[in-house]
């Protein structure tokens, strides 16, 4: 449905509407919960009009309790797997001509050597990278946003603290980064716990 074809012609419908889509994305964004509409839409009408809730507080905590253990099993069970393909790429990866591994088990491969200066840790630099997991999957890019973008050097993950500080500007390397130098076992938006994350990264610029 278009914006000139919905009916939320006033200020409460379009803030309503807002409220309800921000509520709906956070509940998709964070998963782990199948949520069952007609009982969703009963217990927002319970919460508006103050009515007396229709489950006690202590069933509803431990429906919560049910689910957080739920997700942290699943999560667990998907680091480990991803643990052990991550292993398995890096080693495979370690192996290529070209690869350079650091003493942290960073991988980088020079596909454009840079002739500027390296950054440091507090200095800000501007890059275009394009991030995949290892079965291809693209979780972030802004190559494909279309646009640079800027950030500390000592801001990021460990992985690209360190890359950073070796590139030159107009450099592009392809980094290969253990979870531990990434986002370790916790889930990060569209990326797994325990992933192994491959960057194309060109260093534009130090600001």
């Amino acid at each position: 449905m278009s914006s000139s074809d919905n009916t939320f012609e006033t200020l409460d419908q379009r803030v309503s509407y807002g409220i309800a889509l921000n509520v709906g994305s956070n509940i998709a964004r964070q998963g782990g919960v199948e949520i069952d509409l007609s009982a969703f839409i009963i217990g927002l009408q319970d919460g508006l009009n103050g009515a007396q809730p229709r489950i006690s507080e202590d069933d509803l905590r431990a429906a919560f309790s049910e689910v957080q253990n739920k997700i942290e099993a699943e999560a667990a069970a998907g680091a480990a797997e991803g643990a052990q393909i991550g292993k398995m790429f890096l080693n495979e990866n370690r192996a290529r001509a070209g690869v350079v591994v650091t003493e942290s088990g960073l991988q980088y491969e020079v596909l454009k050597a840079g002739t500027g200066a390296k950054p440091t840790a507090d200095q800000t630099v501007e890059v275009h990278y394009h991030g995949t997991l290892v079965d291809g999957t693209v979780f972030d890019s802004s190559v494909k946003r279309g646009e640079t973008i800027s950030f500390p050097v000592g801001g990021v993950i460990p992985g690209w603290v360190e890359a950073l500080q070796l590139m030159a500007v107009g450099a592009k390397w392809k980094l290969v980064i253990p979870a531990e130098l990434g986002y370790g076992n916790r889930t990060q938006g569209p990326i797994p716990a325990g992933s192994v994350l491959i960057f194309e990264v060109e260093l534009i610029s130090i600001k």
